[in-house]
Parts: structure tokens; C-alpha cells; sequence
């Protein structure tokens, strides 16, 4: 299958699945007033979050600075992806994980004006994150994988 039809379906699953567990959570975690669902007792809960800022609610108070940024690396990649030949199938996969996670929380900051978490690993005390955050942190690690793999076969230009 092409690379660019790959990529549109991967942005438009990871997308699609994103704003579906958004919706569920919000429904059922935060408009019931339950707040918090244990999955693991200690372990792992479902615990509603609004993020009002950038990873791990860093930056709260420069919003419009951090979705200008955002969006204009989003662009990047989608320009890449969609009009530039690209045949690893692994960089696109990467980078369309990216942007779909990309998007799917910038949804989030124009029509709610945070984005929303839910998944909580209480063991570790991580902060709370969702579908959205998996995509990207999942891509970004194929992708640097890939650069690893590539820097050392000696693919590089310049070694």
C-alpha cells in the first residue's frame, strides 16, 4: 500500500482513537463526578485531568505561544509526509503517529482550551496523560530508533 495512504490512515486512527477515549472519559470520569477509577488499585486509574499547558502541564500561562509552535510542527510533518517522497516505512509510520497525536491534542486546546488526560500510573507517579501523548511518545521513539539504526550503518551523509 503507499506510504501516503498509510500515513492518512494511521494520523486518522490515531485521531479517531484519541478523541473517542477523551469523550468516554469525560463522560464517565468527570460529568459523573466519579473523577477517578482504580484499573490497578496503587497501580494504574483512569482519573480525569485538564491540561492547561504542554507536556506535563508545563508552560500554563503561554498557551497561544505553545499552539502557534505546535501547529507549526504539525504542518512540518504533514508537509513532509504528504509531499515529499519518503519510502521508509517506518519514518512515515513514525512521523504519521506523530502528527495524529499532534492533532488529536490540539482539538483539545481550540475547542476546550486544555487538553484532556485520563490515564494516571499511580506507582510511578507519572503525570497523567492520553491517547494522543502514546502516539506521539511512540513515534518519536520509532523515529529515533530508526536515526540510531541509521547512524550506525554509516547512512548518514558526512560519515
Amino acid at each position: 500500500m503507499n506510504n501516503k495512504i498509510v500515513s492518512a490512515l494511521i494520523i486518522l486512527l490515531s485521531v479517531i482513537a484519541d478523541r473517542l477515549t477523551k469523550i468516554i472519559a469525560a463522560t464517565n470520569l468527570r460529568d459523573s463526578g466519579i473523577g477517578s477509577v482504580d484499573i490497578i488499585s496503587d497501580v494504574l486509574s483512569l482519573t480525569y485531568h485538564e491540561n492547561r499547558g504542554a507536556a506535563f502541564g508545563m508552560f500554563a500561562d503561554s498557551r497561544w505561544i505553545f499552539m502557534v509552535f505546535s501547529v507549526v510542527g504539525i504542518l512540518a510533518v504533514l508537509v513532509y509526509l504528504f509531499f515529499f517522497k519518503e519510502n521508509n516505512k517506518l519514518v512515515t509510520s513514525s512521523l504519521a503517529l506523530i502528527a495524529g497525536g499532534g492533532i488529536g491534542n490540539m482539538i483539545d486546546r481550540i475547542s476546550n482550551g486544555y487538553v484532556v488526560d485520563f490515564i494516571y500510573f499511580e506507582i510511578i507517579d507519572f503525570p497523567i496523560f492520553n491517547v494522543a501523548d502514546i502516539c506521539v511518545t511512540c513515534g518519536s521513539f520509532l523515529l529515533i530508533i530508526y536515526l540510531l539504526s541509521t547512524i550506525k550503518q554509516g547512512d548518514v551523509q558526512g560519515s
